[in-house]
């Protein structure tokens, strides 16, 4: 692994710490929802607080259009922090500006200032330097504890960490630890399970895996573009028809010697509707035909890939195989779940990750803590492991 500058070498008494959180959290009538990113840089919040440090937290909210919007407000965390932290937590109503430098001021050591909604400024995704110079005057150190954010090159990432000193936060050391085990010499054989809908963020990845791993099943609307790619109707489904000449050439790749083998599944479940009440079928790919859309793969499809997961040493792991929100297309996602495991336990390394992936455990009380490692990431973690070079985590260099 490759050495960067981490918070455990930075001093933080008495200092002010702009640590970059991934919170974007998931809120419904003004209430977050889910903690797990909070809870995931739970350590490194605490270790600057209990260090002395006066805790400064940068963070976005959704996908504001570029000015203050108060449905993508920070507001909310402010109650989920208090409780997780047991001590003062300031509220900025912006992340720069006289108003955050007034609250900031008036912070002791030991106590947390949430600043509002970066990218209420446009200038937060443009790796803007004087945007960067007014988020400097917050702070005296820089720590950077947003994986889910790194592959952007945006103000708070990297031209932040530029021009002051800076430190790999706690959560983000152990993400690129563990990915990139999956990069280096992960234990054989490797198969990677993705699903997701578009391909031209799912290329990348399978390109690099075509090169170093053993086998790609592959799950949802990727699925179905691979399925359509080879040539067979995917009635009314949802696929990528742009990523469809992609889908042909990754399976011609696939077919060449030393090169990881692509599973597209040979049945799948189909219905006319999407609705716990469907009447669904299981059918093989070549009898899809009319209104049928699919939206999960088939039990045959399930066998094998059990099969070849539970013959595995690394599994990596980003997105659910079929429609998981609804009980009636979730069958295929446990069934991989539950063999994913069942390698774990008998010595496989297994990291999973991405947004819906840890929304279906949590959905249906699957446990996260059997599998290796859970990345925090999505498309920074497809990213990473295909091979991307992050300018976010370059700047953390020693």
């Amino acid at each position: 692994m490759q050495s960067y500058r981490t918070l455990d070498q930075a001093r933080v008494r008495g200092k002010r710490i702009l640590l970059r959180a991934g919170f974007d959290l998931p809120m419904e009538k003004g209430k977050v929802t889910d903690i797990s990113r909070v809870k995931a840089i739970e350590k490194s919040m605490k270790y600057i607080l209990k260090g002395g440090g006066i805790l400064i937290l940068l963070a976005h909210q959704g996908r504001p259009k570029d000015r203050p919007d108060p449905q993508f407000s920070q507001k909310p965390v402010v109650t989920v922090l208090k409780k997780l932290l047991k001590t003062n937590v300031h509220f900025a109503s912006d992340c720069v500006g006289p108003q955050a430098e007034k609250i900031v001021a008036k912070a002791k050591p030991g106590e947390v200032v949430l600043l509002e909604n970066l990218r209420f400024h446009p200038e937060e995704k443009k790796n803007d330097v004087g945007f960067a110079k007014k988020l400097k005057k917050l702070g005296d150190l820089y720590v950077n504890d947003a994986f889910t954010n790194c592959h952007r090159d945006h103000t708070s990432m990297v031209a932040l960490a530029r021009i002051l000193p800076s430190f790999m936060g706690f959560s983000l050391e152990e993400e690129v630890k563990h990915l990139s085990l999956v990069l280096k010499s992960p234990k054989r054989p490797l198969t990677l399970i993705i699903a997701g809908s578009k391909m031209e963020t799912k290329v990348p990845v399978i390109e690099h895996f075509l090169k170093k791993g053993d086998h790609i099943l592959v799950g949802g609307c990727i699925a179905n573009t691979f399925i359509a790619g080879r040539g067979f109707s995917v009635g009314a489904s949802k696929y990528d028809e742009q990523g469809m000449e992609e889908a042909q050439e990754l399976m011609l790749k696939s077919e060449k010697p030393k090169r990881a083998k692509i599973h597209v599944p040979p049945d799948v479940v189909v219905a006319s509707e999407l609705s716990e009440k469907a009447t669904k079928i299981d059918l093989p790919v070549e009898d899809i035909e009319g209104d049928m859309c699919i939206f999960d793969i088939g039990k045959v499809t399930v066998k094998r890939y059990c099969e070849l997961i539970e013959k595995s040493k690394t599994i990596v792991w980003n997105g659910p195989l079929g429609v998981y929100e609804f009980n009636r297309f979730s069958h295929a996602t446990k069934r991989i779940a539950e063999a994913i495991v069942r390698a774990t336990k008998k010595g496989a390394v297994s990291i999973v990750g991405g947004g819906d992936t840890v929304d279906f455990h949590l959905r249906y009380k699957y446990s996260l803590s059997p599998y290796t490692f859970v990345s925090m990431g999505g498309g920074a973690m497809l990213e990473f492991i295909g091979g991307a070079q992050f300018a976010s985590l370059k700047v953390l260099e020693k």
